[in-house]
């Protein structure tokens, strides 16, 4: 674990794990316009969290890219779903441009709400076709950038994934992270 020290006290956190597992104020679904949860992490928190998840976020479609909005979590260890389109259409490309937009409208809804923590996984890479440190590279920069929530967590689904993530995340921040210890992962239920 990562941590890189922005102004005002606040920190982001790179990490490798399951996004579904972490218990913040929120965690970011990169949704697509229409809010339709298929695959990916929109398919891996709808299947965690729940249907009443999408069923929630799809009473506001369509939401068009610079826009977010916010749902509750099922069965999530975290408190909300903040869901900011990242592509148009199900399975259709993103872009750093559109990464970028998605991050804004998460982080003002978070302030807007009084969150102190955030999750975000690498918004437009997977089923957008980003690559991971380029997706990571756009949403460390708006966040820099931009008033946040006292904790920013980036999330990692897997080795390639992290150090792919941490390259990104240096590039933008330009500065060299510290190792740290932070809660953010519920416990798995023990069998």
């Amino acid at each position: 674990m990562k941590c890189f020290k922005l102004h005002g006290g606040r920190v982001l956190v790179v990490t490798q794990g399951d996004i579904t597992r972490v218990s913040l104020d929120a965690i970011v679904n990169p949704a697509n316009t229409m809010m339709v949860m298929g695959g990916g992490v929109a398919g891996a928190i709808k299947r965690v969290g729940g249907d009443e998840i999408e069923l929630e976020a799809m009473r506001y479609a369509p939401v068009p890219i610079g826009e977010a909005i916010v749902t509750g979590a099922g069965r999530l260890p975290s408190k909300y779903v903040i869901h900011a389109p990242t592509v148009e259409r199900p399975g259709s490309p993103s872009n750093p441009r559109f990464v970028e937009l998605a991050v804004r409208a998460s982080l003002k809804v978070a302030v807007e709400r009084g969150f102190q923590s955030i999750a975000f996984p690498a918004l437009g890479a997977g089923v957008g076709g980003l690559d991971v440190s380029e997706a990571s590279e756009s949403i460390a920069r708006v966040v820099r950038e931009s008033l946040s929530p006292s904790l920013v967590v980036l999330i990692a689904r897997d080795a390639e994934a992290l150090a792919k993530m941490e390259s990104g995340v240096r590039r933008a921040l330009d500065v060299e992270p510290e190792d740290c210890r932070v809660e953010i992962f519920k416990a798995s239920p023990q069998a």
